[in-house]
């Protein structure tokens, strides 16, 4: 176990007190027992006291500062020890247990790498991180922290980026492949050429996005520590009635100990920090706890087309040609010499090294490319670019659904053509079939068109879908089921979701495909874009709910029952503080169980049957 120092100084404190307190039973020398009340009970009053003067924060610390106090005035010296121990043993133990919930995210700071090798004029220098500028060239060496964001210029490796994006095997990288800041280079050396400085890189997005995952956002927890007030003031009231009535300044403490509510306290808080914690193992970060709540009562998701349900980039889904080796290879040349998303996705399908070289290479914008390979002018392109060029159309099929046909014309004569589109996600599928199971009704909001936005939703099995849709159209859209009562969220990656990330309930971004704005805008991010993750985030969200609900209430139940055995004299103060040490661990160790959550078949419900919504289009939405 990794203790921080602060936890160390506070184990020797409690080994101390608690010697203490044992030797002066057995030993029956009730003054060794001040030991354990100056170790223990003096850090105890000192936060009391802070609480009150700074805040007017009237805490659990209030009653058992008091009770200590109490404890030594009627010359309970050794009740007094022994409850200043059990509550240093107790508070350990939560400090301890919230830690540890955080302690996978905490990882990632450490993660940052503080030096970079700039290689500037062929000669190589030793640089600080900070001092990286977008455009510099790096070299990183086998076993070494990638520094920024960038792509490799030279060089190929495997990159460990477990950590980052939650794959458990190294991925292959050769150039022109991204690399990102705090991944692990594996095997082999390489040079990168940064697009990012240190400050905007995915690492410090994914820490600023960490720091901020605080459970005190939550309702719940502000409503629990209103109700923690109330019991404090409820346990002084009964104590001083309790005195007045029998006299007895034992019986008055030990409502003072065992009404303490740390119980209702502790049970919101480490029940959000253990949900976080189970999420980040899936690469799913949750910036506060308010959101997790928020969630858990969520009806409806809306989905983004592009980059969501679909990978986001374009791929080759058909080739037609009388000759299709030969036009890829033409084809593919031509277009290695493009920056163009579509002329790397056709490079990428054709998957080959033997490129022609090209000559007279020349883009036309919107359009597509031409020049010359072996004498021969190749043009490749959109119909509007063929028909520029004054060449015949064949091979010409019309797309079905919204795919893009590029048109290959070797010497003036198509010679063939070539379909690409967006496709579909691999857990798009079982994604939305478990939502439903979940009883979440699903919704795609896309901008293309009527054709391919129907096309998609009947692949996954979407009924309610809104086609070409602006910003402010998705935006409107949440806002009218939100008037109509329903909690809705929404998960999108490009920029122009921003606005309905914000507006919506809870805004799910994709953190690794998806732009920094609407990864800031949301409220929670899928770090490696797993929306097959999206229905264990909802039953993490639910049973985190249910949890809290159960450790508070059974928080009330404890502190109702051993207030009632103190005012009857049935329980000392000894034994009050045993108790109310024994409800705050069963709630921890409760709440801890969201670690190790996984959603299970029982945690489904047979969908209700939907009547199929007709989509609408934009001029109706």
């Amino acid at each position: 176990m990794n203790f921080t120092r602060d936890q160390k100084i506070d184990i020797i404190l409690i080994i101390v007190s608690t010697i203490s307190v044992i030797s002066s039973f057995i030993l029956s020398l009730e003054y060794i027992s001040w030991i354990a009340v100056i170790l223990c009970g003096v850090p105890i009053f000192k936060e009391c006291c802070e609480g009150l003067i700074t805040e007017f924060d009237i805490k659990a610390d209030v009653l058992v500062s008091i009770a200590i106090i109490a404890s030594i005035l009627i010359g309970e010296v050794f009740a007094a020890g022994e409850i200043a121990t059990i509550m240093a043993i107790g508070g350990f133990l939560e400090d301890y247990t919230v830690r540890k919930t955080q302690g996978r995210i905490e990882e990632l700071i450490n993660m940052t790498p503080q030096v970079a090798t700039r290689i500037r004029n062929g000669i190589e220098e030793k640089i600080s991180v900070e001092s990286v500028q977008v455009g510099d060239i790096l070299k990183v060496l086998p076993g070494e922290s990638i520094p920024t964001d960038g792509l490799i210029v030279n060089g190929e490796t495997s990159i460990d980026q477990a950590t980052l994006t939650g794959e458990s095997l190294p991925v292959d990288k050769k150039e022109n492949d991204e690399v990102y800041s705090g991944t692990i280079n594996l095997y082999g050396s390489f040079t990168m050429k940064t697009t990012k400085i240190s400050q905007e890189s995915s690492l410090q997005k994914l820490i600023r996005l960490v720091e901020s995952s605080k459970p005190e956002n939550a309702k719940i927890v502000r409503t629990a520590d209103k109700w923690a007030t109330m019991i404090v003031v409820i346990a002084f009231t009964a104590a001083v009635l309790t005195y007045l009535f029998t006299f007895e300044i034992s019986r008055s403490v030990t409502i003072l100990v065992v009404f303490c509510p740390c119980a209702l306290v502790l049970a919101t808080p480490t029940a959000i920090m253990a949900a976080i914690g189970n999420l980040t193992k899936y690469g799913v970060l949750v910036k506060d706890g308010e959101s997790l709540e928020e969630l858990a009562h969520v009806d409806e998701l809306v989905f983004d087309k592009t980059g969501t349900l679909t990978y986001g980039t374009p791929e080759v889904i058909k080739v037609i040609s009388d000759n299709p080796e030969e036009m890829m290879f033409l084809l593919s040349s031509l277009e290695s010499k493009s920056e163009h998303p579509l002329a790397k996705a056709i490079v990428k399908y054709y998957n080959k090294t033997d490129l022609a070289e090209v000559e007279n290479f020349k883009m036309h914008i919107g359009k597509g490319v031409s020049g010359i390979i072996n004498d021969t002018k190749i043009v490749t392109g959109n119909k509007k670019l063929i028909e520029e060029e004054n060449i015949d159309l064949k091979y010409s099929e019309e797309p079905q659904n919204g795919e893009i046909q590029i048109f290959v014309a070797k010497d003036g004569e198509i010679i063939g053509n070539v379909l690409l589109a967006d496709t579909l996600r691999n857990s798009s599928k079982q994604t939305i079939k478990m939502l439903k199971r979940l009883r979440v009704k699903t919704t795609l909001l896309t901008g293309d068109n009527e054709k391919t936005a129907n096309f998609i939703a009947k692949q996954v099995k979407v009924r309610n879908v809104k086609f070409n849709c602006l910003p402010e159209d998705k935006t409107e859209y949440i806002k009218r089921e939100q008037i109509l009562g329903h909690k809705v969220a929404m998960i999108g990656d490009g920029i122009n979701d921003a606005p309905s990330l914000r507006k919506a309930n809870v805004g799910i971004a994709m953190g690794d495909i998806g732009s920094d704005i609407s990864v800031e805008a949301a409220n929670i991010a899928l770090i490696n874009d797993n929306i097959e993750d999206i229905p264990h985030l909802i039953g993490v969200a639910r049973k985190t709910i249910k949890i809290i609900n159960i450790g508070i209430g059974f928080a009330l139940s404890l502190n109702i029952i051993a207030m009632g055995l103190a005012i009857l004299g049935l329980l000392n103060p000894i034994e009050g503080a045993l108790i109310h040490n024994i409800g705050s661990v069963v709630v921890i160790i409760y709440s801890s169980t969201l670690i190790n959550y996984k959603l299970s078949k029982r945690n489904y419900k047979k969908p209700k049957k939907l009547g199929i919504t007709k989509t609408l289009n934009k001029s109706k939405a």
